[in-house]
């Protein structure tokens, strides 16, 4: 079975939900999809996918580059560290490669609530992904 034949659920989605300048492509045994979701929910959907086809994202044969789109209105959360920078990560869970830092008491972008333990994150200098809601206070 091929690549894009096991996330063939994951990439109808994608198509499905509107995710605008879908690239899929197969390199070196991995498949990479990248694109701009309209919404943090839909990115969430495609995440649940995801670990519905690789449960705990083992396999290591998916690479998924999917932002939201920065049309998306969102709060502000202040980063509540006790004194270290917040590590923004690829998807939710501590075992998700880390793509940005958010420093302490940094005012970042809520995309979505993913779950009460994950949100997803924008800072103002456009690093984006899942951080611990633990670490974080929605402003008024």
């Amino acid at each position: 079975m091929g690549l894009q034949d096991k996330y063939k659920e994951l990439i109808d989605e994608a198509k499905a939900s509107g995710v605008n300048n879908l690239q899929v492509r197969d390199q070196d045994n991995v498949l990479y999809i990248n694109g701009e979701a309209p919404s943090g929910a839909i990115k969430d959907k495609l995440w649940d996918i995801y670990n519905k086809i690789d449960p705990d994202f083992r396999a290591g044969d998916l690479v998924m580059d999917v932002n939201v789109s920065t049309m998306v209105a969102g709060a502000k959360a202040k980063v509540t560290t006790d004194q270290s920078n917040l590590n923004i990560r690829k998807g939710p869970g501590t075992a998700q490669p880390v793509v940005g830092k958010a420093a302490h008491n940094e005012l970042v972008t809520l995309v979505s609530k993913t779950s009460e333990l994950w949100w997803l994150i924008r800072t103002d200098k456009g690093a984006e992904g899942y951080a611990s809601a633990m670490y974080l206070e929605p402003q008024a």
